[in-house]
């Protein structure tokens, strides 16, 4: 076996040894006479290393013997293992190069994820998007979806696979929420929405539309021969070790058809109440609401504001053994283990309205119904909460007032919904700083007036922007991540005589002079440095505050 101590190592031999297993991996690398390292950095061997008829190395042999090539020189190929004992796998690796081997011992997670961030690498690599590369490992689940992995590597493959292997890789790498694929006169256009705004990040000849659009429909069990009508379609897909699923809408445009694939990491989900970026008095309080035996609780927002997310976590936070949880959804994002999950299908004519009334029929404890659209929902949700029911859902509308006037507007009775409604939490997703290159900044009174605060309050504190140009950690947009910023409206007895007398948000927002709005609920992760003020000003209604 090769030392990493000698000049010269000695090649690799089989050994009729049977395999030990050592709990201790840096202990095992010295008996060995090899060095072991516990983390391999950022892992960029060279590109010969790793092309050609040895990119199996990064794909079914490398992980499967569990081992990255680092370097090569004219004496010797370096490379790092997590198995130093499987003599058969490293003779066979050295075979192919025609090289000694340098052996570094590293943990099997570090070799797993060196292999993963030199993939993310090559797939990313713009130069080489369209030509013949890894086909994707394809099967189906139960449910007839297609499940991938986009990882696994055998020999080449249509280019127009890599390329779309490539483009999801590359999307669920740079933390995008969703893929837009948009054809025009001319070309293709790709963007990707990153912490909540869309950046351009390709454009292709117009000769290759039809190729990815359908290579995309095939992926998501659409069919690819209907392109008048939108579909949507589901993909499981595997990316370095994880498990995404992606959401897949198509609908037909002049220039051919539009298609948006929106990413849903598992392993990402936040379920847990502290990450959601409540405030401190906001936070007692929602933990005091999602603990009553009865009513409603209402979370309102516009579309990708976080609203599932929170309902989510409000759900994990009461989950336990003595209580039945089930909810009805469309789609089910997250799966939670311990509460029963029903999707929705209106082929089937399986609606939230059905499914809400086949749940009461389960003697639940707490409901969550994804959202009320109609009166029929409605009307089963306020009846429900009546009957000792706790109910979570969510309304569009842009404040938590409005949700009131929405409940109103399907037709719901004044004296249902101030009998029912417990409190209404209104949300917006905003970009948090990058804490490796914010900047202190100088606050205007202007600025100051859009949020509708005190400018002694802010000027006497230090804030934070964005950097000027960004840095590798943040890909140069100043930004990375979001939290959320909330109002709050409880149903107290004033509220409830708004309601009665059927009054608009405007009057029941007046009538609450202690809730803080949206932007001074932003206000506040200004001042603690996790926000920008053009951040606040930009996700928040013009008309938030009456100046």
């Amino acid at each position: 076996m090769a030392n990493t101590n000698s000049n010269t190592p000695a090649p690799v031999t089989k050994s009729d040894t049977a395999p030990v297993k050592y709990d201790d991996l840096s202990e095992l690398a010295t008996m060995l006479g090899l060095r072991f390292q516990s983390t391999l950095g950022e892992c960029q061997p060279p590109r010969e290393l790793i092309l050609g008829d040895f990119n199996r190395l990064l794909g079914s042999w490398g992980k499967q013997f569990k081992v990255v090539p680092l370097g090569i020189t004219e004496e010797e190929l370096i490379v790092a293992t997590s198995d130093p004992l499987n003599i058969e796998a490293l003779d066979s690796i050295q075979h192919c190069y025609g090289k000694p081997l340098q052996i570094i011992v590293a943990p099997e997670q570090e070799v797993m994820r060196a292999i993963n961030s030199v993939r993310t690498s090559l797939m990313s690599d713009r130069s080489q998007s369209l030509e013949p590369s890894q086909k994707a490992q394809e099967s189906e689940d139960m449910s007839g979806s297609l499940k991938i992995d986009v990882t696994d590597a055998e020999d080449d493959d249509a280019p127009i696979i890599r390329y779309v292997n490539a483009l999801i890789f590359r999307a669920a790498n740079e933390r995008a929420s969703d893929i837009h694929v948009e054809p025009y006169e001319d070309k293709l256009k790709v963007r990707f929405r990153i912490d909540g705004v869309l950046n351009d990040v390709d454009e292709e000849d117009k000769s290759y539309q039809a190729a990815i659009l359908s290579r995309i429909k095939v992926m998501a069990s659409l069919d690819i021969a209907e392109k008048r009508l939108p579909q949507d379609g589901r993909i499981g897909i595997k990316i370095a070790g994880k498990d995404v699923d992606i959401r897949v809408s198509t609908v037909p445009t002049r220039f051919g058809e539009r298609i948006v694939m929106r990413l849903l990491d598992k392993a990402n989900v936040m379920i847990d109440i502290a990450s959601l970026g409540l405030s401190a008095d906001y936070d007692a309080i929602v933990k005091k609401l999602i603990v009553k035996s009865h009513g409603i609780v209402l979370v309102t927002g516009p579309t990708g504001s976080g609203k599932t997310t929170t309902l989510y976590a409000c759900l994990s936070a009461i989950n336990s053994p003595d209580k039945n949880i089930l909810t009805v959804e469309d789609p089910v994002e997250y799966e939670l283990p311990g509460i029963g999950q029903m999707q929705v299908n209106p082929k089937i004519n399986f609606t939230f309205a059905s499914g809400l009334r086949s749940i009461l029929r389960q003697d639940p404890d707490v409901i969550m119904v994804g959202e009320i659209r109609d009166l029929e929902t409605a009307e089963i949700a306020v009846q429900a909460s009546l009957t000792g029911h706790l109910v979570f859902s969510t309304l569009h509308t842009n404040d938590a007032p409005g949700a009131i006037a929405r409940l109103n507007d399907m037709g719901v009775e004044p004296f249902l919904i101030a009998s029912s409604l417990l409190g209404v939490v209104a949300q917006r997703l905003l970009r948090t700083l990058c804490p490796h290159c914010k900047t202190p900044t100088e606050v205007t009174d202007l600025q100051c007036k859009e949020l509708g605060v005190d400018p002694k309050t802010l000027k006497s504190r230090k804030i934070y922007t964005i950097s000027a140009t960004g840095c590798k950690e943040c890909q140069y947009t100043g930004y990375k991540g979001r939290t959320g910023i909330h109002e709050l409206l409880l149903i107290d007895d004033t509220v409830r005589g708004e309601i009665m007398k059927r009054s608009d948000s405007s009057r029941i927002r007046q009538a609450c002079k202690d809730m803080a709005s949206l932007r001074l609920d932003g206000a506040k992760k200004i001042l603690a440095g996790i926000t920008s003020i053009e951040e606040v000003v930009r996700v928040t209604q013009e008309d938030a505050l009456d100046f």
